[in-house]
């Protein structure tokens, strides 16, 4: 297939983790950045930094046959998600396998899925993080490869702990591709 150092990011929103990705590309070419949606704000900041980008409004079968078009003409070799908010079909995922990346607000295997710092809050636990593990058929249960804590503070809500944890994934996602892609 392709360069594993050749990497397509998908989006589906504003892209920040993205923004890290290509702030901190040492190791691997950011080629692609992809949406299934038209007017994601990600794209737009990809595009200022001149980094091809990709679009495609479809249903989840239309929409990964195109992508899968384009990131063959990209030589694209690893997917990073960053804030793609589909559920890749078990065909995509098993065409990629090894080769896609996501990274989840938790310290997995807790709090797969969404509402990640609700749910840390409710529990009552003094620790989260994030997680970047590769993506499988089954949803945040890939392996892991790496994370980074968070401690959990007694004036968090739901809203500030988001912001740390971000800034976490923001720090831990560009390493955890570079040394992905050097293996």
């Amino acid at each position: 297939m392709g360069d594993k150092r050749r990497v397509a990011i998908l989006i589906s929103g504003r892209g920040s983790n993205m923004q890290a990705l290509i702030d901190g590309a040492e190791g691997y070419e950011i080629v692609l950045v992809a949406s299934n949606r038209l007017h994601a704000p990600g794209l737009d900041m990809a595009r200022a930094m001149a980094v091809p980008t990709f679009a495609f409004e479809a249903k989840r079968e239309a929409f990964e046959a195109a992508l899968q078009r384009s990131l063959e003409d990209h030589r694209v070799g690893t997917i990073a998600l960053a804030g793609y908010m589909r559920l890749l079909s078990p065909q995509f995922v098993d065409r990629w396998h090894g080769r896609i990346l996501n990274i989840h607000p938790s310290l997995l295997p807790r709090h797969k899925g969404l509402d990640t710092h609700g749910r840390v809050l409710a529990a009552g636990e003094t620790v989260t993080g994030c997680t970047v593990h590769l993506v499988s058929d089954e949803l945040d249960s890939g392996a892991v490869i790496a994370q980074s804590e968070v401690a959990v503070l007694a004036d968090d809500d739901a809203a500030s702990l988001a912001a740390r944890v971000l800034k976490a994934e923001h720090q831990l996602y560009p390493k955890a591709l570079r040394e992905f892609v050097r293996r």
